[in-house]
């Protein structure tokens, strides 16, 4: 077993609308996240180019990127879109819990 095969990862991911994405996780769960608090902030920018946005799509590491310069840490993306649906009461007490409300430089998936 892969160190990625341990944790939920996206397994799917589509656009639905300007700076919004649905995601599909390999626990079930599934919802969509709003990114436009962050679309034209820093690498954030490209997204202002619809066909950019619309080029999304999962990594060989299950992040969700554009490119090979813009993409999202899944987990954080996990916490922030889908805390509404169910998510919120799984994640343990702590630390973790403060992650629903990450901000920009959290999102971006550290390899």
């Amino acid at each position: 077993m892969d160190a990625t095969s341990e944790f939920v990862r996206p397994v799917e991911v589509e656009v639905r609308g300007r700076y919004r994405l649905w995601l599909r996780f390999s626990d079930g769960v599934e919802g969509e996240v709003d990114l436009s608090d962050i679309a034209g902030q820093g690498v954030f920018a490209a997204w202002e180019d619809p066909a950019f946005f619309e080029s999304v799509r999962i990594d060989e590491t299950r992040a969700v990127c554009w490119g090979d310069a813009v993409d999202l840490c899944p987990d954080a993306l996990y916490l922030r879109g889908l805390a509404g649906h169910g998510v919120a009461e799984r994640v343990e007490a702590g630390a973790e819990a403060d992650a629903v409300g990450v901000d920009a430089g959290d999102l971006r998936h550290h390899r």
